[in-house]
């Protein structure tokens, strides 16, 4: 193994906290294969004041020391849209929160990005988790800064079917104006959709694992994920909840767990039935470049293998 291999990859967490998001953090800050060098926050599950709550509450679980910025309240055209109905009024319901002692950094996290994109140029992945407003900030205040990443790895849209609507996933459908700056920037892009992340399901067995790490770490993430489930047995007739946000995280650690190709994919910007769809030309029949990269498969045995290992370094 070179010394370069041991490097490890500089990234940003922007997401909307969020059972799923939480368990992200979590095995971010858990994989030395990673530098976090922030995490930004948006509105998305719930408004931003309690995304925000919800990811110092996460840090302060673990004692990391990582800074978080507050970012974007609103989409950049449409109305706000939230999902309680999911995560519950906090966002994160389920265990007992605590007040967090410590809060976000002053600055927005738009400048942030900037700031930490300028000063490491083709080294920052950026993987959002929530709407792609704060990407989409970023890219128009700085255009520069769109060549100088290493890529974005965003959870969202889907290939077939939404879940908040018939044809629109919700980080998608929440900001459908912000994907499309996204989406046609350039930039190099994998998206973690429905059609994968429905794949992933934290049935009793796998949130049993969690627990039986013994730890506060392990029963936390087994407590959000039991809350997490209610909805997706209501709604799906599932015994637990997709998993959909740490597939970002698991893709940077081990590409190995996943089936991506690349595809033309567009967002339904159109004001009826299918808008915030992202519109994935699975067969090529249009012939047009191929500007994302879209996982299709997992092996979700070894993801949630992955998931138990690394939030067990946790003591």
């Amino acid at each position: 193994m070179t010394a370069a291999s041991l490097t490890p990859r500089p990234v940003i967490l922007d997401g909307d906290p969020g059972h799923d998001d939480a368990i992200n953090i979590l095995l971010a800050l858990a994989s030395p294969e990673l530098q976090v060098l922030g995490i930004t926050t948006v509105f998305g599950n719930v408004g931003l004041e309690r995304t925000t709550r919800n990811a110092l509450i996460t840090r302060e679980l673990i004692g990391a020391d990582v800074p978080i910025f507050a970012g974007a309240d609103r989409p950049l055209v449409v109305p706000r849209i939230s999902a309680e109905a999911v995560h519950g009024k906090s966002g994160m319901d389920g265990p007992e929160l605590p007040t967090p002692t410590r809060g976000a950094e002053a600055m927005h996290a738009a400048h942030f990005i900037i700031e930490q994109v300028r000063a490491r140029p083709g080294e920052v992945t950026l993987v959002p988790t929530g709407p792609l407003t704060n990407l989409a900030l970023a890219f128009r205040l700085a255009p520069d800064i769109v060549p100088l990443l290493r890529e974005v790895v965003w959870m969202g849209g889907s290939t077939d079917t939404g879940n908040w609507t018939p044809a629109a996933e919700f980080n998608a459908l929440a900001d459908p104006h912000a994907a499309h700056v996204v989406f046609t920037s350039g930039v190099p892009l994998t998206m973690f959709g429905l059609n994968v992340t429905h794949q992933a399901i934290a049935h009793p067995a796998r949130v049993a694992a969690f627990r039986a790490l013994g730890t506060r770490v392990g029963e936390f993430a087994a407590v959000l994920l039991e809350f997490f489930a209610e909805h997706h047995r209501e709604r799906y007739g599932w015994e637990g909840g997709a998993l959909h946000d740490p597939m970002t995280v698991a893709w940077l650690l081990r590409p190995d767990l996943f089936v991506s190709r690349p595809m033309h994919v567009t967002l339904d910007l159109t004001a009826g039935p299918s808008v915030g769809r992202t519109v994935a030309d699975v067969w090529d029949v249009t012939g047009q470049p191929k500007n994302v990269r879209v996982a299709t498969a997992v092996d979700a045995d070894g993801f949630f293998a992955l998931l138990v290992e690394r939030l067990g370094r946790y003591s």
